[in-house]
């Protein structure tokens, strides 16, 4: 209402000049060149008000503001009110701006903002400690900087679930854990954070586990030659003596099964592969025949087996790997149940399968299955031994051939394992 009253007043004021001209026109004549005379003071008026306006606007619309009549001088005040707000904001703005920057500061991990061609927009203080970001590499492409093949890959696919453990850019010595965040429409935020330590104890843990296996290898082996001629001695007489040497003979074949486990394991994390091809077919049927466990049973193993179908490996760790699971299939199942192995090209991949009846995995412990010593919490009618560390031993295998292991399991609906080859290596 205000601003509709200044306009109208403005509206008045050239109104009144009007009916002075024709006023004065009735008593000299020439109204034309009269109200033209008018309206071009009015217009001058006008534009000198509004170059002052811009004068004003140019230099900040800081400091006095203009002077002006009528309906300007609100229009300068409004322009002022609107820069004092927009000054508070700034302000405002700014103290969040500098919180953020001080509490990105202080977090444990390194932070990278990527724009849409992964150039750095903003890093926080430890991304320049650990990976060598500084201010001035803003606009620079992150691949520039970090030129791992594994980062440059890892930063290509965005795989956002997945994280990635690397060496740092500047310091060998200290282990980083990558992840990639999208946070906007071509906006990612790269994340490192700090597991040396934590590698440090996974390396002391393995290198104390495959000491203590093989420090344990000798006594084992003494223990269990005397265990045997003990047996072999043995007259029957006592039934408690021949019982004990049993048990004792049992416990030690187990904690040979474990030690032998242990050491494959330790193999497999660290000896250098030799690759060869394979003929697998030939593996499986062996496997079948050869094991103790599985001999006994070989009428319950149902074979689809394309016996040309060969991949480029090593023999002995796959060896490890089928065995483990028509093993555990046989072991997990009931004595009169089928278990289908198969090997077959499926699509642009080989696949090794087994597929048991037996009592079946429940969906919380699926994850977990490949964990070393990982038992899952099952009621069983019989009394079942192992290491606990069959499937691991597939897993560590599987990686170590570029392949994959899934698992499909229901309780009490059997079980269906899966090691998945590249094509690529099919030979």
């Amino acid at each position: 209402m205000k601003v509709l009253w200044l306009w109208r007043k403005e509206a008045t004021y050239i109104g009144l000049f009007i009916i002075i001209a024709a006023v004065l026109s009735h008593f000299v004549g020439y109204f034309t060149d009269m109200l033209i005379l008018i309206l071009a003071f009015s217009l001058a008026k006008q534009a000198v008000l509004l170059y002052r306006l811009e004068q004003w606007l140019n230099h900040g619309a800081g400091g006095k503001i203009p002077q002006g009549q009528g309906a300007w001088n609100d229009i300068y005040y409004h322009f002022y009110r609107i820069k004092q707000k927009e000054k508070k904001r700034k302000k405002t703005l700014g103290k969040i701006i500098e919180q953020f920057r001080k509490s990105t500061d202080v977090l444990p991990d390194a932070a990278i903002v990527l724009g849409c061609n992964d150039e750095i927009e903003w890093s926080n203080k430890l991304a320049k400690v650990v990976l060598g970001v500084k201010k001035s590499d803003k606009g620079q492409r992150i691949d520039n900087l970090i030129r791992a093949p594994e980062f440059v890959a890892f930063l290509k696919n965005r795989e956002h679930k997945k994280s990635l453990i690397l060496p740092s850019p500047i310091n060998n010595l200290l282990i980083l854990q990558f992840k990639i965040v999208s946070y906007a429409e071509g906006k990612h935020l790269v994340v490192a954070h700090d597991v040396t330590q934590q590698k440090m104890m996974e390396a002391m843990r393995k290198n104390f586990v495959d000491n203590v296996s093989h420090e344990l290898r000798t006594p084992l082996t003494v223990l269990k030659g005397y265990l045997e001629t003990m047996q072999d001695m043995d007259d029957k007489h006592s039934s408690l003596l021949t019982a004990s040497l049993a048990q004792m003979n049992a416990q030690t074949d187990r904690m040979q099964y474990l030690v032998d486990d242990l050491l494959l394991l330790a193999s497999l994390e660290t000896k250098k592969q030799k690759v060869e091809c394979v003929k697998v077919a030939n593996l499986i049927h062996n496997i079948c025949l050869e094991s103790g466990v599985v001999s006994n049973q070989y009428q319950r193993i149902e074979l689809d087996v394309e016996n040309d179908l060969n991949i480029m490996g090593e023999e002995q760790d796959l060896r490890s790997a089928f065995s483990n699971l028509i093993i555990n299939a046989l072991k997990y199942s009931p004595d009169d149940s089928p278990i289908k192995v198969s090997w077959k090209k499926q699509k642009k991949t080989v696949v090794f399968e087994v597929i048991d009846q037996g009592e079946g995995i429940s969906a919380i412990d699926i994850p977990r299955v490949t964990e070393r010593f990982f038992r899952a919490d099952v009621k069983r009618t019989k009394k079942l031994s192992g290491t606990g560390l069959g499937l691991a031993i597939v897993k560590h295998v599987l990686i170590r051939h570029n392949a994959k292991l899934e698992i499909k399991s229901k309780l009490r609906e059997g079980s269906q394992f899966k090691c998945i080859f590249p094509g690529s290596r099919v030979c």
